[in-house]
């Protein structure tokens, strides 16, 4: 099975959960569905901006040279030295038009909802069914520390399933019951 993890920025959550299926050996990729990677600045109005495909490493030079005590102490630098260990940049959901997935995992509301929009505006040629899964969490380093055990959980679940769409409604009911947490699914077609 190949699993795809899906946030806003492809810095923090979908990046924390990649790290992770790819340590447990599972095919997996991580995407953003923003129109560009926003991080911290030194305020709330100064954000550091990105174009999607600009290397983590590029970026990481930047912050550093930037303000390295700022980035060091808020946890970017140590988010971008584990990117780049994981792929070379992130990417865009949207530009992804050669790659197809399983199941793919959001971990917030609004990115679920960018994504589906995104879903439903291609053209369904392949009839291939593919599971999108919403797990909310808190984009915050810690918060994302925790639920990436979570998305490899309930990924493993998935992919020991001989037929995931039979058995999803109790893989994710199992799920509920082991975890507290209560993701919410949609089957979408290629």
């Amino acid at each position: 099975m190949r699993f795809a993890m899906v946030c806003a920025s492809n810095m923090n959550r979908s990046m924390d959960a990649h790290n992770l299926l790819k340590e447990a050996g599972l095919e997996v990729d991580s995407y953003g569905v923003g129109s560009q990677v926003k991080l911290p600045g030194p305020s709330a109005h100064e954000p550091n901006v990105y174009p999607f495909g600009t290397p983590y490493e590029v970026i990481y030079d930047d912050l550093r040279a930037k303000d390295r005590s700022l980035y060091e102490r808020n946890g970017m630098l140590r988010l971008l030295e584990r990117n780049v260990k994981v792929k070379l940049a992130p990417e865009r959901w949207q530009e992804n038009t050669t790659k197809f997935y399983d199941v793919v995992i959001t971990f917030d509301d609004v990115v679920f909802d960018k994504l589906m929009d995104d879903v439903q505006k291609r053209e369904q040629k392949l009839m291939k069914s593919f599971l999108v899964i919403n797990m909310k969490v808190k984009d915050t380093p810690a918060e994302a520390g925790k639920a990436s055990p979570l998305a490899l959980q309930l990924c493993k679940k998935i992919d020991e399933s001989e037929d995931w769409e039979d058995d999803i409604e109790e893989i994710v009911e199992d799920f509920s019951n082991e975890t507290g947490r209560k993701p919410f699914y949609t089957v979408c077609f290629y």
